[in-house]
């Protein structure tokens, strides 16, 4: 079903696509997100990695003779080499590791405070200058010892430390990679009646792909010939392989099972529902929600804290008798081993993980501040049509009221102003039509009236197929309902002509097999269900009760919809809306967390947060779940990069002197470390099976 959506909600905050660009690690927690981006940006990451593990190797075989060289480490080691101006060779290599070794940090500092956030690379920067030339000024003449060997030791760690913690973050944040690998890049086609191999861009809408077993499906499309089971699990988080047939619709990226298919290709390139996908990813990727912007904070104030407790620990040392040479050490210990890199990249990458694992699991996040919001719901609200029940409207009566036409022309009447309406009732009558080969009538001066029916001119008169709002609208008693029809599970459909009550056709909705299960599973969270349909109240009671949800909103029209969700809101209950999208659009819009319920292939929800690709209620169940998952994700990693800072600072300013030093080089294995465990957490989301 093509479904069409035009209101945006004012309310909710623009999507922030500077994520990772900018925030209080700045040039560092950008590599979080260039992984992300499945483009040049994939290139441009890879390219830093490798950059940083080439300097590491060629500081690391300069460090040997600065090592060597190193006065200090030939009186631990108990040899002698040395000579006349062997701290003038030392000062060479080491300002070889110091410009070379030391330069990615250095212009990250520039970079930085250029942005006016500075972080990580502000912090190495500050404490790697500070050891290279007070060991400078040591060489032409200040009274000390130098710190060349702990300066090149430092630097090579930070280095492989920085390698090591990209080659985690690109691993956490890869997972969009899978969704752009779907595509086969070649595609088999049929032109001028011969199959031919074309590269994937080649492929054009209309074409004809030949789909063998096994093979991706390259494109969206409608099947022309063949049938067999595709496994679109990748795409919608459906697991079971799905029966295919001619007329069917595939997705591109879809996995052909054990038959031959034969599609037309409906959609490429930014049409195709694997592209709106992945841009649907990348976007939620790059908006920062509130958990985010609170981790931004804390980092830059803990880059602030780092500087202060650095300067106060150098200051406090060497005013209290320590020499030179210690209360700088301690000072750039404190600066290396607090940096707030693993804060910084704590909330990224778990958006990077758990956006593309939604997507992959049919949960497509819009809104990442709503899917954060989904753990506090405490009510939700299931329009009934197509999302609690699978809206097919089989038809089960026709009942002409009059002898002056038959159920056939009663149903023709019905459908010819139906063929212009999209709603699930229109669907049920053009099925009968065309199941009982009746000649399908032309219709003019179409009217939909919205959550009442249709009207048009049929043969010259006025057609009018309407539920019973219409009746009440126009101020007419309701027309009595004949004994046969069930009015707790059938939805009555009344067909006027010329403002005469002709016949009423009755349709039967039945109840999705997972909607049961889905209530249950929320009332176990503590979360309120009601129904909200249009449906008469015996309809509205009758679904509710089977379901033992908490209430039902009966006879609701379209735009009261919307007042329905605030007046839960403003009883202090944080609403989820949950709709097929028809008509569902200002109340999603109103909603806290706006959910669009089975829409298939047509993912440009635009006033929903959260598009549900399946019709399952218990997707519902799923996202609300998933979204706790990720928020304890978030807090995991937050709590252990603070908590990680709260012990290494005061380790590192010297609190257990002399029972216990932290080396500059241990803090920084220790940094490095806090960043590979906040990325290693991250990757070990994931989505928990509800079916």
């Amino acid at each position: 079903m093509e479904h069409h959506y035009h209101i945006h909600h004012a309310d909710k905050k623009p999507m922030d696509s500077d994520l990772m660009k900018t925030g209080a690690n700045g040039h560092h927690a950008r590599h979080a997100g260039e992984e992300a981006d499945h483009g040049g940006h994939d290139k441009h990451a890879g390219h830093h990695t490798a950059d940083f593990l080439t300097r590491f190797w060629i500081c690391l075989l300069i460090t040997i003779p600065i090592l060597m060289l190193s006065h200090m480490i030939q009186e631990w080691a108990g040899f002698n080499l040395r000579f006349a101006g062997d701290q003038y060779v030392l000062l060479v290599l080491s300002s070889i590791v110091y410009f070379y070794g030391g330069w990615p940090f250095l212009s990250g500092l520039v970079g930085e405070l250029k942005s006016r956030t500075a972080g990580m690379m502000t912090l190495v920067a500050v404490a790697i200058t500070t050891a290279y030339v007070y060991s400078v000024a040591v060489v032409f003449g200040l009274e000390g010892m130098d710190f060349f060997w702990e300066l090149a030791t430092l630097i090579d760690i930070m280095l492989i430390g920085h390698w090591l913690e990209m080659k985690s973050q690109m691993a956490a944040s890869r997972a969009l990679e899978s969704l752009v690998a779907l595509l086969p890049s070649v595609v088999h086609v049929e032109r001028h009646g011969q199959m031919t191999d074309i590269p994937l861009q080649d492929l054009s809408k209309g074409d004809v792909l030949l789909v063998k077993p096994g093979e991706k499906v390259a494109a969206d499309g409608l099947i022309v010939d063949g049938n067999s089971y595709v496994n679109e699990s990748m795409l919608t988080g459906e697991s079971v392989p799905v029966r295919k047939q001619k007329d069917d619709k595939v997705i591109g990226g879809a996995i052909n099972g054990d038959g031959v298919l034969k599609v037309q290709v409906t959609g490429t390139g930014d049409e195709s529902y694997l592209n709106k996908v992945i841009n649907m990813v990348k976007t939620a990727q790059s908006a920062k929600s509130n958990t985010q912007n609170l981790a931004d904070k804390v980092a830059g104030w803990l880059t602030l804290v780092s500087i202060t407790v650095g300067v106060v620990t150098f200051i406090v040392w060497y005013t209290g008798g320590q020499p030179l040479a210690f209360a700088l050490e301690r000072m750039v210990t404190v600066m290396v081993t607090s940096c707030p890199h693993a804060l910084g990249v704590a909330i990224p990458l778990v958006i990077a993980v758990s956006t593309t694992l939604s997507a992959t699991h049919g949960l497509l996040i819009r809104n990442r501040t709503a899917f954060e919001n989904a753990r506090k719901l405490t009510t939700i609200i299931f329009d009934k049509t197509g999302t609690l029940t699978t809206g097919s409207h089989e038809i089960k009566k026709v009942i002409p009221v009059s002898s002056d036409l038959s159920p056939d022309q009663i149903l023709q009447y019905a459908a010819a102003i139906q063929q212009n309406s999209e709603h699930h009732i229109a669907h049920g009558v053009m099925r009968e039509l065309k199941k009982k080969g009746l000649e399908l009538w032309k219709s003019t001066d179409f009217t939909y009236m919205q959550g009442v029916g249709v009207s048009g001119l049929v043969n010259g008169k006025r057609v009018v197929a309407a539920g019973p709002n219409y009746f009440s609208q126009e101020h007419k008693p309701m027309p009595v309902i004949p004994r046969e029809v069930d009015q707790a599970t059938d939805t009555v459909n009344f067909i006027l002509v010329d403002g005469v009550l002709v016949g009423l056709i009755t349709f039967a909705d039945s109840i999705r097999e997972s909607a049961a299960q889905a209530i249950l599973e929320l009332k176990r969270m503590n979360i309120r269900s009601f129904l909200l349909t249009g449906d008469n109240e015996k309809i509205a009671e009758a679904v509710s009760k089977k379901l033992n949800m908490d209430g039902y909103l009966a006879n609701v029209l379209p735009h009261q919809k919307q007042d329905k969700v605030k007046e839960f809101q403003q009883k202090g209950e944080i609403v989820a809306m949950t709709g097929d999208g028809v008509n569902d659009a200002p109340a999603l819009a109103q909603a806290d967390v706006g959910i669009a319920v089975g829409s298939g292939t047509d993912v440009a929800a635009e006033t929903a947060d959260i598009i549900l690709v399946n019709s399952d209620p218990m997707d519902v169940v799923q996202m609300i779940t998933f979204g706790r998952a990720t928020y304890r994700k978030m807090v995991q990693n937050l709590v252990w990069a603070i908590g990680y800072n709260v012990v290494a600072i005061p380790l590192a300013a010297g609190l257990l002197y002399p029972s216990f030093m932290l080396s500059p080089a241990m803090g920084a294995v220790l940094m490095s470390a806090s960043t590979i465990v906040v990325a290693i957490n991250a990757k070990l989301l994931r989505v928990r099976q509800t079916r």
